[in-house]
């Protein structure tokens, strides 16, 4: 099969395309032939953090596609399905095996490519507010960067919620277009100081919940922004740089802090049955995901740079 693959940590450039040995189908296995390959933010921080094992390594956590064989274990799937499936490593590729607690139909109604984006964007942005961010009607969310994939889900369902929903931006214009996703104030980081504004909004107070998607220094003005007792969600890293807090930081504003990994489970019932809950809102409209822009898989060093350097909005995916 033709894969994207690297050796070694670095920026986009330490990747390659070529052939490489087909997936080998586990007895409790999905094998899948991608059509739509979602880029993922943590393809991007794995590429540059965490040492490839194997070498060579085929990175990506998601791809949909159609099923082309299944190991003797299988009970819901079957070849022709189709389906989208997370794992650890494997997505940038022709052909992509997962276990099948990772895999999830697709409905017929459904566009594959959409399909691609969305359990790991709404999955997390989910757990982020819902689950464990214990996001309550007319509390106050600060979404650091709004505009990206998971950004977006997380405004459309913090705005569903019934929070008043706070989310940051590069720019004036990329905040207009979340304002119809349900944002209510924008702030652009450019221009803007993100505490002050959110403190100004709240009336001092400070949010009750942040969600850091992008990591690195950005996280000393979340605190700031957040009430005591307020809640941060640590999600992403888009920046590159990893966040930590200093015990007088957690002791000083009481915070509750706490992270967000949906690839931990996935496996379970619960994240099934919200990944169908996702597929259904999908379909009827009241979730959206705009696809920024379409890559060919051999292109796959152009994707993840615009993905890291573009300030892409919604997602971007790769094609076989």
């Amino acid at each position: 099969m033709k894969a994207v693959f690297y050796s070694e940590n670095g920026g986009p450039e330490v990747m390659q395309y070529g052939e490489r040995p087909d997936p080998t189908l586990q007895d409790d296995g999905v094998l899948i032939r991608s059509e739509a390959i979602s880029i993922e933010g943590g393809d991007l921080l794995n590429r540059l953090i965490s040492p490839p094992d194997p070498v060579p390594f085929i990175p990506g956590y998601q791809a949909a596609g159609i099923v082309e064989a299944v190991g003797p274990s299988i009970t819901l799937f079957q070849p022709g399905d189709r389906v989208v499936a997370f794992n650890w490593c494997g997505s940038h590729a022709e052909l992509f095996a997962a276990p099948e607690c990772f895999t999830y139909a697709i409905p017929e109604s459904l566009d594959i490519a959409l399909a691609s984006v969305a359990p790991i964007a709404f999955g997390t942005a989910y757990d982020a507010l819902i689950e464990y961010g214990n996001l309550q009607p007319g509390e106050f969310v600060l979404i650091q960067g709004a505009g990206g994939g998971v950004g977006l889900a997380a405004v459309q369902i913090a705005k569903a919620a019934g929070a008043t929903v706070i989310g940051t931006s590069s720019s004036n214009e990329r905040l207009e277009r979340i304002r119809s996703f349900g944002l209510d104030y924008g702030v652009n980081y450019r221009d803007e100081d993100i505490a002050e504004k959110c403190l100004s909004l709240t009336g001092g107070s400070g949010v009750d919940l942040a969600v850091d998607l992008a990591g690195g220094k950005g996280k000393e003005l979340l605190v700031k922004a957040l009430r005591p007792h307020g809640r941060y969600a640590a999600v992403g890293a888009a920046t590159g740089e990893i966040p930590s807090f200093s015990f007088f930081e957690l002791i000083g504003e009481m915070l509750h802090v706490f992270g967000v990994s949906l690839g931990q489970e996935m496996h379970t019932g619960r994240v099934r049955a919200l990944v169908a809950d996702i597929f259904a809102k999908l379909e009827d409209g009241s979730y959206r995901m705009p696809i920024d822009k379409t890559f060919a898989l051999s292109d796959a060093v152009a994707a993840h740079r615009h993905v890291a350097e573009s300030h892409p909005f919604g997602r971007v995916i790769m094609k076989p």
